[in-house]
């Protein structure tokens, strides 16, 4: 009896070390989904990958280059990713289950971490295309961003608004922001609408390559679209040769994991996000909207526990 009860306590014991073990190791990886090399998705995801191996006991981390939001999303769902950045109106599709978004069915792990900057949608044309609005690309080239990206669904919504579609342009691309910005340099390309933090690179990239002109998409328009769009303004100055102010449509961002992340690696990927927002804003100037108080504004989905305990340490109204 004695050596049966031994043989079942060994086994129970070792049974329990390797579910503590696969505990710890699934919690060691930290993997920050992005976006493509050339947006501002990436050079922050790069940074914060950085600051959770640093600050992370045990950590394993890594930055992914991904389409962003929508491949984001299903990643997340599947596992596949730890943290992840996406556009606000994809992650409501993601939770919602719009299946022309890119969801066929609702993303139900998805778990919030916080609201961070906007992104905002810059519609830039080649100065000799003469596009000076919306309604001028009717009949011209223009690359909307990879298929079912954050940046492809904004610019449906930003045409919708306007009354036209993919059959109204001359030409439609599908491309990354780098790719969009060599056809326009090599003049295979009128315009190129990219959803991402102001001072893009691709954009500063094409601002020194040929004249441009940062295309206004006007209040009225905004409000066809509806939230969480909301009017916003490219500054003067942001690119070069741009030499006013240019009205245009902004969406938030987040960070977003999922329902299977241990509760302590939630906590310590929000905590340490806050505790070092200058290193991400040295990565990109976008992050300098970054602001605790602003973490959980409009947040549409559940916090994930781990990221709730922090906001109730921080006093913050859940």
């Amino acid at each position: 009896m004695r050596m049966i009860s031994r043989r079942l306590l060994l086994g129970s014991a070792a049974a329990s070390t390797a579910l503590l073990g696969s505990r710890l190791q699934a919690a060691d990886y930290v993997t920050v989904l992005t976006g493509g090399t050339s947006g501002v998705y990436y050079p922050l995801g790069v940074a914060l990958a950085k600051i959770y191996g640093d600050t992370i006991p045990d950590a394993r981390t890594s930055a992914q280059a991904t389409k962003a939001s929508v491949e984001n999303l299903n990643l997340l769902q599947q596992g596949k990713g730890e943290i992840a950045f996406t556009l606000g109106d994809s992650l409501i599709d993601a939770w919602n289950g719009r299946e022309e978004a890119g969801f066929p069915k609702k993303l139900d792990k998805l778990r919030g971490v916080a609201a961070i900057y906007s992104n905002y949608i810059q519609v830039v044309a080649s100065k000799e295309s003469g596009i000076a609005s919306i309604a001028d690309l009717k009949g011209k080239a223009l690359s909307v961003g990879a298929p079912k990206s954050g940046t492809e669904l904004n610019a449906r919504a930003v045409l919708a608004a306007a009354g036209m579609s993919y059959d109204d342009l001359g030409k439609v691309e599908y491309l990354p922001f780098a790719e969009s910005v060599e056809l326009m340099k090599n003049r295979q390309l009128d315009a190129t609408l990219q959803s991402a933090g102001l001072g893009v690179a691709s954009i500063r990239d094409l601002a020194t390559s040929v004249p441009i002109t940062v295309v206004p998409i006007e209040a009225a328009l905004i409000e066809q679209i509806g939230q969480p769009f909301y009017a916003a303004t490219v500054p003067a100055g942001t690119y070069d040769g741009q030499d006013s102010d240019v009205p245009t449509a902004a969406v938030p961002n987040y960070l977003v994991t999922h329902s299977d992340v241990p509760d302590e690696t939630a906590y310590q990927m929000t905590a340490q996000l806050f505790a070092h927002l200058d290193q991400l804003a040295s990565a990109h100037a976008a992050a300098k909207a970054i602001r605790l108080e602003d973490a959980l504004k409009g947040m549409p989905l559940p916090l994930h526990p781990g990221a709730e305990r922090f906001y109730g340490e921080k006093g913050m109204q859940l």
